[in-house]
């Protein structure tokens, strides 16, 4: 196997989150041995062809040239139930699939992860049978939909970001993840602005007036928030836009339409500006008997009826550790708290719970829900999960989790431990995160108790787990959490994070592409001690390139979400 080699072979499995394990066919005259080269975006049993980009240690990695043959398990097609836009969309990558086939990769890839450290603990702990969606068509409550073309120059087009490629957008009229109200919307859109010639905005450029079509639709209560988001390049009327949604034959009704201007340079959806042209600025979702208002930019789980699983799970959880305590006055924390909604599910089988969650407005909106919903013992504080915990005076009998991606940092986690409650939930939506936490929870004295798999993003590569974790006997010096971090799996946060996860967290939270020079120059204004550099020019008078302002700007948010600053 060498680099720029075309090799073919057969996906032997995919491991999380969408990297698949390739068994290379042998070349004529080559050495007995099986090669495996890893590539993203195949399925298990596909015959493909790759590229050999990268050899190391004799594993490679490669990038996905062509299909050869289909998976014997891709059985569905766009007449029983599959996608359009499969393929050439980034959005799926199960949906050529049965329902049940996904279910099992999914649930596979976190026995993978998980197995290797429940071993290490002293009792056995099988993980449970996957839990499903009970939907897994028109599930999404929300989407961001962006203008641009699909080839350049070509006509406009309204959907996502082309597979691989962040320029190209595919209009995805019938996208499947989603209510047939959203491709009514996206059609309008596209039509109205097709007709008046309106130019997107172009992200190489940055000309242009179209940016993102953002549309969040409740699945219970079915009303619908639509916001348009544009540059401030040019005046336009959206009158007459708002009046052709409005006419629209919907599924449901609209409880607002907004015109919201962004003139950042990055490609996330952001607010400069909001402007309320019908109705509110907000919509109401119901889940598991409670009433939520929602905003335009406020997190709620994107799948209503698959977060009623997972929140029901976690709520199975506390409800049985309050009964197996004895403690119906039991203090609970919740910690990421997002807008509340699991604290208000937990508020009925505790005495008192506390959320903490670092987004102010999350917060503000997580104390509107819980007084609607007539509930007075949920308090919401404002604020780093890291800072907060010592400020509370009010210890907790027990504990959920509900970290980002990246997992708990591994300061928070050494006072979380401190607490030394007996119980506490963990809800992950990234398991190699939440394996790396848990080893750090076994090692200190707590046992997962119980461990399952719950589907909340059907025919993605994503998957929540939710875990049961309860104290062990372990010797007095753990209980006390004598521990240094350099003692600790720190393959994540290294100096606070690695390049890739500072690049990956600055692109997911604003949509910019920063490299190593730019975030090894704020390592340097910031006195954070960076590596030599023995790729810097020969001549003393060449110039490197500069970190812009807005980037920098989000490489130190990056570098304080990791403690590094």
């Amino acid at each position: 196997m060498k680099k720029g080699q075309i090799r073919t072979g057969v996906v032997r499995n995919v491991k999380f989150p969408n990297r698949a394990m390739v068994v290379l066919e042998p070349l004529e005259g080559a050495a007995d041995g099986e090669e495996i080269c890893e590539v993203k975006g195949a399925l298990p049993g596909q015959k493909i062809s790759v590229v050999i980009t990268k050899v190391r240690k004799g594993k490679g990695e490669g990038r996905l040239k062509e299909i050869l043959e289909k998976s014997p398990v891709e059985t569905v097609g766009v007449e029983n139930g599959g996608c359009p836009h499969f393929n050439i969309c980034g959005g799926c990558s199960y949906i050529s699939m049965p329902y049940e086939e996904s279910l099992k990769i999914k649930e596979n890839q976190v026995r993978e992860l998980l197995e290797p450290v429940l071993s290490k603990q002293q009792s056995v702990c099988q993980i449970e049978p996957i839990r499903q969606s009970p939907v897994y068509y028109g599930y999404r409550n929300k989407m961001e939909f962006t203008f641009g073309d699909e080839v350049k120059d070509g006509p406009l087009a309204l959907g996502m970001h082309k597979k691989g490629s962040f320029y190209d957008i595919v209009t995805v009229d019938g996208c499947r993840l989603v209510d047939d109200d959203y491709s009514a919307i996206l059609r309008e859109t596209l039509y109205y602005f097709e007709e008046k010639k309106t130019p997107f905005y172009h992200r190489y450029t940055h000309e242009g007036y179209l940016r993102h079509l953002l549309v969040r639709r409740a699945s219970r209560t079915g009303e619908i928030l639509a916001a348009l988001v544009t540059t401030t390049q040019q005046e336009v009327d959206l009158e007459s836009w708002k009046e052709r949604l409005l006419s629209l034959p919907l599924n449901g009704k609209f409880a607002g339409i907004l015109h919201i201007t962004n003139d950042s340079m990055s490609d996330a959806v952001k607010c400069d500006s909001s402007e309320i042209l019908y109705g509110r600025d907000y919509f109401y979702e119901e889940l598991l008997g409670l009433k939520f208002r929602i905003s335009t930019f406020s997190f709620f789980q994107t799948n209503t009826c698959g977060a009623e699983v997972l929140y029901e799970t976690a709520r199975e959880y506390v409800g049985s550790l309050v009964k197996e305590a004895g403690k119906p006055d039991s203090i609970v924390y919740d910690l990421y708290s997002g807008t509340g909604t699991i604290a208000q599910l937990m508020a009925p089988v505790a005495k008192k719970v506390i959320g903490v969650e670092i987004v102010e407005e999350a917060v503000v909106a997580a104390r509107e829900n819980a007084k609607q919903n007539g509930l007075e013992n949920c308090e919401f504080i404002a604020g780093d999960v890291l800072k907060v915990l010592d400020e509370i005076e009010e210890k907790p009998d027990f504990i959920i989790l509900d970290p980002p991606r990246d997992g708990v940092h591994p300061k928070a986690l050494s006072r979380i431990i401190g607490y030394g409650v007996e119980k506490l939930v963990y809800i992950s939506c990234k398991p190699t995160s939440l394996a790396r936490d848990l080893e750090i929870f076994i090692a200190n004295g707590y046992e997962v108790q119980r461990c399952v798999p719950v589907d909340q993003f059907p025919w993605t590569t994503g998957i929540e787990t939710v875990v049961l974790l309860s104290k062990g006997e372990v010797n007095s010096k753990k209980i006390r959490v004598e521990f240094s971090l350099e003692d600790m799996d720190m393959s994540e946060f290294q100096d606070g994070a690695t390049y890739p996860q500072i690049k990956e967290y600055v692109l997911e939270h604003t949509g910019l592409k920063v490299s190593n020079l730019y975030i090894s120059q704020i390592k340097r204004k910031c006195g954070i001690g960076v590596g030599k550099n023995y790729n810097l020019p020969k001549s003393e008078d060449s110039r490197q390139p500069q970190c812009p302002p807005e980037k920098e700007k989000a490489i130190r948010e990056a570098f304080k979400y990791f403690g590094m600053i």
